[in-house]
């Protein structure tokens, strides 16, 4: 992995390329590469021009010559799976005549195998990734057309891929395959597009083809196909993104971290929005393709997540469990699909994930669905893999979050997941009453966000105070628990900080041993039932010289520091503590002088194991 782009038409094309790398920038990497088809001489085919780098995508547009000039070509970013980041392991990589070339975001799981048996055969590598055996595949197949040549080759691969193919022979065209790994079409006049996400096509069209797994395409200037790896003629109808190009620019902000933290109370507004129904206090979500008497025979909700996708299910599962009362728990489904788990006939599972491409979550659903179970998706991006497999679901309307680290998402989907708890609580036994409550707290939430966002100046002044801490300790309880684990994550993700989070009452069994004046301590502190209980965890820690901060609805007398939030409902506390900590991270980060957009060795979408 990590970023494909793609272009046939009329257009010089090694701009294009650029300019779409610069867009799939955010989602991790570490070099950067672009071949073309460069024009063909009398009786001649076009020969392949390529450039590659380590490091950034500044650093390989200073390495594209002045004439390079061509009108088809691929270009990629790459986060590094297999061999160290280097000039050699970059892709595109080519084949032993320059012929074709090849870009992949995936995992090759018998390329050790196949690079076995071609070195036998005579084959030299250039690089130490799983990629390269790919191109020698295709370049090796006796079939006679490239669509034949790359259909050979992958039915020799076991693994994931999205690839992207050209070859010196066949410059009327690039062919694509998807398993596993997203590929988009990008349908334009008389020009083509290709990238592994939408962000690098909407500044020029915004009609769009997302192929399925096991298919392929060929893409020609004026036209497209798509077919499967088999061979067989399918149907692909163009949908329209629903991002504007301008979505994925700064906005005048400093880092996409700090303008995607800021958007925080638009996008709620946005998820809210067209879905409360006040007759009946309760809400609208029509995707869930679930029926009155069929969310009644639900006994049990399970939650699959990675990451912060994982955190904010845990806090959606806690909210099902309160307003429902329907047992519910958040597993990550990186263990849950390898653990031969018990699917139970009478359980909801609920697939969350911002891209809706993350590959484990994508495993789980299909091995859920080939099991018979009932999936919802939980997804921040419309038409996405787990999109299309789900049963139904239901979008967050965060809209494009281009920062590694998750912000907006984890908080447009934990309400996502409030709104889903309290349809399935008024659907069950949720009195019209708490359904009021519920309402009229959500509809707070962007108002007391803006509050929280408006008290920057102090988390920043905060945040430096911290900064200098080796290790920091985050606790929280029930409900305050899955908040310390998110905020916790934030921090080490950005700032590189060691970060751990407890519940509170787990303190005692262990994790008191390492508190000490130089590890400061994070606590969150709902003002609900068990506050005298925080309280008395903080206690502990002060009795044994530790520095606290605390995120509470008001000032505690024990913390060292405490940053005030606004109250709402005691179900919907959780949604609004994370945030102060989301700028506490990103202040954290610059103070110490971090790449807060590009942490290191992470990508935005894991669509590998």
């Amino acid at each position: 992995m990590c970023g494909i782009v793609g272009y046939i038409g009329r257009r010089d094309v090694a701009p294009l390329l650029l300019e779409g790398l610069q867009r799939l920038e955010y989602r991790g990497y570490d070099s950067a590469g672009i071949v073309i088809t460069g024009k063909a001489a009398a009786g001649k085919p076009g020969a392949l021009k390529m450039v590659k780098a380590k490091g950034r995508v500044r650093e390989l547009e200073a390495k594209v010559p002045k004439r390079f000039a061509g009108t088809t070509g691929i270009a990629h970013t790459r986060w590094a799976t297999h061999g160290a980041p280097s000039d050699e392991n970059a892709h595109p990589h080519l084949d032993a005549e320059n012929k074709v070339a090849v870009v992949h975001n995936g995992i090759i799981d018998n390329a050790s195998e196949l690079r076995a048996k071609l070195t036998a055969d005579g084959i030299v590598f250039l690089s130490e990734t799983d990629t390269e055996v790919l191109v020698h595949l295709i370049a090796r197949a006796q079939a006679e057309t490239l669509e034949e040549k790359v259909r050979e080759a992958l039915r020799h691969v076991e693994g994931t891929y999205g690839i992207a193919v050209l070859h010196a022979d066949f410059n009327d065209r690039i062919v694509v395959a998807r398993n596993g790994s997203p590929v988009v079409l990008g349908i334009g006049e008389k020009e083509m597009f290709v990238a592994s996400d939408v962000a690098a096509l909407v500044a020029h069209t915004r009609q769009v083809v997302t192929l399925d797994d096991g298919e392929m395409a060929t893409l020609k200037a004026d036209d497209f196909r798509t077919y499967t790896t088999e061979g067989s003629t399918t149907t692909a109808t163009p949908t329209t993104v629903e991002w504007e190009a301008e979505s994925y620019d700064m906005g005048g902000h400093d880092t996409y971290m700090h303008k995607e933290i800021s958007e925080q109370a638009d996008a709620v507004d946005r998820v809210l929005r067209g879905r409360i129904d006040d007759r009946f206090s309760t809400v609208h979500l029509g995707g869930l393709n679930l029926d009155a008497r069929e969310a009644r025979g639900v006994r049990r909700i399970k939650i699959l997540g990675c990451g912060t996708s994982y955190h904010a299910g845990q806090i959606g599962a806690q909210l099902i469990e309160e307003l429902a009362r329907i047992p519910a728990d958040a597993e990550p489904a990186s263990e849950f699909r390898y653990r031969n788990p018990v699917v139970d006939p009478d359980t909801l599972y609920v697939a969350v994930s911002q891209s809706g491409e993350t590959y484990d979550v994508l495993a789980a659903v299909q091995e859920l669905k080939r099991k018979g179970a009932r999936v919802l998706g939980v997804v921040n991006v419309v038409g996405s893999a787990i999109a299309r497999e789900a049963d139904g679901g239901t979008y967050v309307h965060a809209g494009p979050e281009v920062c590694v680290v998750s912000t907006k998402c984890f908080t447009n989907t934990v309400v996502a997941f409030a709104l889903l708890a309290l349809h399935l609580g008024r659907i069950r036994d949720l009195s019209v009453a708490d359904g009021k409550r519920i309402i009229d707290g959500l509809r707070r939430l962007p108002d007391q966000i803006s509050e929280i966002l408006a008290n920057e100046d102090e988390i920043k002044r905060l945040a430096a105070e911290y900064a200098d801490a080796k290790s920091m300790m985050f606790i929280g309880r029930v409900r305050g628990y899955p908040v310390a684990r998110e905020a916790s994550l934030k921090l080490k993700e950005v700032s590189y900080i060691h970060a751990e989070a407890y519940p509170a009452s787990e303190l005692k069994h262990g994790p008191l041993a390492l508190i000490e004046p130089a590890m400061p301590t994070v606590a969150i502190v709902p003002d609900d039932d068990l506050l005298e209980k925080n309280r008395a965890a903080m206690e502990e820690i002060k009795a044994r010289s530790g520095r606290i901060l605390a995120v509470a609805h008001q000032v505690q007398e024990k913390a060292d520091h405490t940053i005030v939030v606004p109250k709402n409902e005691n179900e919907l506390d959780p949604i609004l503590m994370g945030i102060p900590l989301q700028l506490f991270a990103y202040h954290t980060a610059l103070a110490m002088g971090r790449d807060i957009d590009k942490p290191r060795n992470l990508a935005k979408s894991v669509t590998v194991e």
